[in-house]
């Protein structure tokens, strides 16, 4: 029994630091500000809208026996294998993993270093990720035992001094003209809730690696694991939010997200908690990176029936994610904006109706999964200006950001009726 709270522990820090990367450093503090008297009310929402959707992915990966293909596999072969590719690729070489080697040069090698050249310092980042990437095997004990708890506690510093000595009194009025949609799209921007599934495949193998076999208890531990490494985040992402909402009288929405945490480092601690800073998130960016890495090249190393190497996969999604890093964040992030709108609602509702796996038939799956990327579609090109279609923001919840759950619903319910309907053809 000690013998598993340990394993659940060093697991969830793992899966805490496999979370906690770039975004989750820039994207608190700057809500916090911008909603400034209701940075509660944003915090809720961007924990949910992270974190809490990540866990249900999480559940569900384990309730489908920890195989993502038996999730994504609901919509038919092809069209999952095609989705988690997507899923992948935005959460890996072409947004994600880049970002991370975006934000250490922003926020670690520019302020502590000086002015030196984006290729230098992420070419200097991305070989400490191959190096600690190309071992499969040892990736989460590297994470978990070493690096998170130095994360933690380096955060945790930075929180309390914000606590303790507030930079400024919190503005009567919030800059964001709904905070619970900016809540919501903070949380979609860390990307965390594509990434769980890919994590989860991680956690389960670590897990099962360690002699869990027996699947209740495999279950359990990650199931344990995940409410270690969501319960660290609550706090973590809660003081963030506060820290931000601290300055919402003192700074703008035009700050740059990384020069907003730079500058509130700076009042706390001086230049030492700029120093500091930079290392957390360093570490930050790391332990994603790592996990980010390991995960693709597994995926697609599995994908291609082992005829790609993992070692191979690592190096080209490394040199890929170092080239792409070089255009800095704010690209980066405007890249992944309209990407994310279209992708995430699919994938939401795929996650939340694959908890239910022997109750919800696969046609109500597939055309509730159809009907929310074409309402995501429709919203992206509507805010676009390229639709003048007047219903698309009168759907019920679009003004929280949710009008896609409309479509979403109302096709699963005709892909529910057309089963039924062959059904009784049938007989």
């Amino acid at each position: 029994m000690k013998h598993d709270r340990i394993n659940i522990i060093v697991i969830g820090f793992a899966l805490f630091s496999m979370f906690f990367g770039a975004g989750n450093i820039i994207f608190p503090p700057f809500l916090g500000m911008g909603a400034g008297p209701q940075w509660f009310i944003g915090f809720i929402c961007y924990y949910m809208a992270d974190i809490g959707l990540s866990i249900i992915a999480i559940f569900a990966l384990i309730r489908n026996n920890g195989e993502i293909s038996n999730v994504t596999n609901r919509i038919g072969t092809i069209p999952g294998e095609l989705m988690i590719s997507i899923m992948i690729l935005c959460i890996g070489p072409f947004i994600a993993i880049p970002r991370t080697g975006a934000t250490v040069h922003e926020m670690f090698f520019l302020p502590i270093i000086g002015d030196i050249p984006p290729v230098i310092s992420t070419s200097v980042f991305f070989i400490l990720v191959l190096i600690l990437t190309i071992r499969e095997s040892a990736v989460i004990d590297i994470i978990g035992k070493f690096l998170t708890p130095v994360l933690f506690v380096g955060l945790l510093i930075l929180i309390i001094c914000g606590i303790v000595s507030p930079i400024g009194d919190i503005s009567a009025a919030p800059m964001m003209n709904n905070v619970v949609v900016s809540g919501v799209n903070a949380g979609y921007q860390t990307m965390d809730v594509l990434a769980a599934m890919i994590f989860g495949i991680i956690i389960v193998k670590n897990v099962t690696e360690k002699g869990y076999a027996e699947t209740k208890i495999k279950n359990k531990i990650v199931r344990n694991s995940s409410l270690v490494a969501a319960s660290g985040l609550l706090i973590v992402y809660c003081g963030l939010t506060y820290l931000g909402a601290t300055v919402s009288g003192i700074f703008s929405l035009r700050i740059n997200r990384s020069e907003l945490i730079v500058n509130i480092t700076e009042e706390l601690m001086g230049s030492t908690g700029v120093i500091i800073l930079g290392i957390v998130v360093t570490l930050a960016c790391l332990t994603t990176a790592v996990a980010l890495v390991s995960a693709s090249a597994d995926y697609f190393c599995t994908l291609s029936n082992e005829r790609i190497s993992y070692k191979f996969l690592v190096v080209v999604i490394c040199l890929m994610s170092a080239f792409i890093a070089n255009f800095g964040i704010d690209k980066i992030v405007l890249l992944a904006q309209p990407v994310l709108s279209i992708i995430y609602p699919g994938a939401l509702t795929l996650i939340v109706l694959a908890l239910f796996p022997d109750k919800i038939h696969d046609y109500t799956i597939r055309f509730a999964v159809a009907g929310a990327m074409i309402g995501s579609l429709l919203e992206v090109l509507y805010g676009q200006g390229l639709l003048t279609f007047d219903f698309i923001p009168n759907l019920p919840l679009s003004s929280f950001g949710f009008g896609w759950l409309t479509l979403a619903v109302c096709a699963g319910i005709i892909g529910s009726i057309f089963k039924k309907t062959l059904t009784v053809k049938t007989q």
